[in-house]
């Protein structure tokens, strides 16, 4: 950082991101200044830069799953950060309103989530930016041992956290199936794992059944077999849970086929675009007493629960790393994300 001023990313139009700079305003009493050191690129953010997200508005400084070191800190500061110390990032929120209260800081009534709260100029929480000042709540503390890298999977993993909660896993006996292994699909599979689940994956992309397999879940590769019939072989009765890690109307479908006959769950993880359809019967719901269960971002308490499990080593998300990129080839990491296939593509900021 020189005479104050920073470098950071932003999405001017589809399929364009390009590199800005700006000085940083004056540190205020309760922030801190973060040497944001690396940021990885999001579902949400791609999406975006592919056009399917142009709702969120332009010109987007987006980037939220980055993390870094504090290099400066304000008077009211407590003493809870320090200088030097590794934090990840989280949403900003004004912890006055009545969803910040339950905890649910995602659901802020005053903060939009990806509104101009740090510009009048641009969208977005500039994550993609080498360095920046934030409130003190709005970072969590993280081990040194973990990579800049890994840090930054704080707030997927949060939001992940908070959908297996609300499934209630029997720990030892409930069978998982997670629909989709990609990121977000892999996360699900581990946390639902750490959680005590029998966790198995449907998968039809075989870049990614390579992938799970070497991670140790067992996988039914849907290019090869019939995931219902080969489960239902396999898991008596069928699975107790269903997580649909993938946006589209084959993984709703698929689903609906594969709960259990009697009180099984299903979890919608993940959203898509262009919205996916879902025909269920209602009878169904009732005589067989299946729970349909949304899920969206993250309580204060998932983050840090997050943070703990990475900083712990009972989360290892190494594996679900594709590729590093330098905050000046942003172009080139974008397109990268975007590729059919891909795992998170990591833009390196300092």
């Amino acid at each position: 950082m020189e005479n104050n001023r920073f470098q950071f990313a932003v999405l001017t139009e589809k399929g364009k991101a390009v590199i800005k700079e700006d000085e940083l305003p004056e540190l205020g009493a309760d922030e801190v200044l973060i040497k944001q050191e690396a940021c990885n690129i999001c579902t949400t953010d791609y999406q975006q830069w592919q056009g399917k997200r142009e709702h969120q508005g332009y010109p987007m400084a987006g980037g939220h799953e980055c993390s870094g070191l504090i290099v400066k800190k304000g008077e009211l500061v407590s003493d809870n950060i320090e200088i030097g110390d590794h934090i990840s990032v989280i949403y900003d929120y004004c912890g006055n309103c009545e969803s910040c209260k339950k905890g649910k800081i995602t659901n802020c009534e005053n903060i939009e989530q990806f509104g101009k709260n740090y510009s009048t100029e641009y969208y977005g929480i500039f994550g993609f930016a080498n360095y920046f000042i934030r409130k003190e709540k709005s970072v969590v503390k993280i081990s040194e041992t973990l990579t800049s890298i890994e840090g930054g999977f704080v707030e997927p993993l949060s939001s992940v956290i908070r959908g297996v909660k609300k499934l209630r896993i029997n720990s030892g006996i409930d069978n998982v199936v997670v629909i989709g292994a990609g990121t977000m699909g892999l996360l699900n599979a581990l946390v639902a794992k750490h959680f005590g689940a029998n966790v198995t994956i449907s998968e039809r992309n075989p870049k990614k059944v390579e992938k799970a397999r070497r991670m140790g879940f067992k996988v039914y590769d849907v290019n090869e077999v019939d995931p219902v019939e080969e489960i239902y072989k396999d898991i008596k009765n069928g699975p107790d849970i269903v997580i649909i890690a993938v946006g589209t109307n084959s993984a709703n479908e698929q689903a609906l086929k594969l709960v259990r006959e009697d009180e099984g769950k299903i979890l919608f993880f993940a959203a898509g675009y262009p919205v996916p359809e879902l025909d269920v019967d209602s009878n169904l719901i009732h005589y067989r007493e299946f729970e349909l269960i949304g899920t969206y971002g993250s309580s204060l308490q998932d983050f840090k629960e997050a943070a703990n499990l990475l900083s712990n080593k009972k989360i290892n998300v190494k594996d679900l790393v594709e590729m590093t990129y330098p905050l000046s080839e942003i172009q080139q990491a974008f397109e990268k994300a975007s590729t059919r296939g891909s795992y998170r593509v990591s833009v390196i900021l300092n």
